[in-house]
């Protein structure tokens, strides 16, 4: 019969039919189910007692049928996890306004409280800080200090070697060390600083950190804030 195979041909398209999005591929399963279900009630409706349906036939729409169903169900769990995922990232991006924390990078803003970064030195070294102005390009300040290996942090108070209080804004620190060898020793900058802000428009989330966005993922840990074991000054 050309209706079963017109059955067949419609269930095909539908399925084929759902790697759009979520909303439209639901609109045209739920369009393709129904026209499906039309056609296989017409079809039994009036197929012909001297020559019934094939059984085999039959069963095949019957599979297809559950198919469509069950691809149906399955899109609208597919669209709970979406939108529950989604709250999650909102309520995490959330929880980490206010907090001071960390991340990759090597730019920070100077504030009122000074500017502060992370560091790694991977061995005991006597390390030379540079801190340059984003705006200008000028050197605000430079000092050589003892660090000893692992994690460390570094303020700022935004003062340069002649005593100039330098403006709010973004500085860059660079880090050049060296062992007792006079070999080069390896060091990894971080910035510090306070989630100031959430955008949940964005997705993922963004946060606002140092005047800049990153996204929950890139954070690589919270501190308690004030308690560095370096700090610059030029007064």
């Amino acid at each position: 019969m050309s209706l079963i195979n017109s059955a067949t041909a419609t269930t095909s398209t539908g399925t084929s039919s759902t790697t759009s999005s979520t909303t439209s591929s639901d609109q045209m399963v739920a369009s393709n189910f129904t026209t499906f279900l039309q056609l296989l009630t017409t079809q039994l409706q009036n197929q012909n007692p001297l020559d019934p349906l094939d059984t085999n036939q039959f069963t095949q729409q019957l599979v297809q049928f559950a198919q469509v169903e069950q691809q149906m169900k399955s899109n609208d769990q597919l669209a709970s996890l979406l939108a529950l995922e989604k709250n999650a990232q909102q309520t995490t991006a959330l929880a980490y306004v206010g907090h001071t924390v960390v991340v990759d990078g090597a730019t920070t803003e100077l504030t009122s409280s000074g500017a502060t970064w992370s560091f790694n030195s991977t061995k005991p070294a006597t390390a030379t800080v540079t801190i340059k102005d984003d705006a200008t390009g000028q050197t605000a300040y430079t000092g050589t200090y003892s660090v000893s290996s692992g994690d460390q942090k570094f303020t700022w108070d935004g003062k340069g070697a002649d005593g100039k209080q330098w403006p709010a804004g973004n500085y860059t620190i660079s880090i050049t060390a060296v062992d007792a060898n006079q070999q080069t020793v390896n060091v990894s900058t971080e910035i510090q600083a306070v989630v100031t802000a959430a955008n949940l428009q964005q997705d993922p989330p963004t946060l606002t950190i140092a005047g800049k966005d990153y996204t929950a993922d890139k954070i690589k840990r919270i501190v308690i804030p004030n308690t560095t074991t370096q700090s610059g000054t030029g007064s």
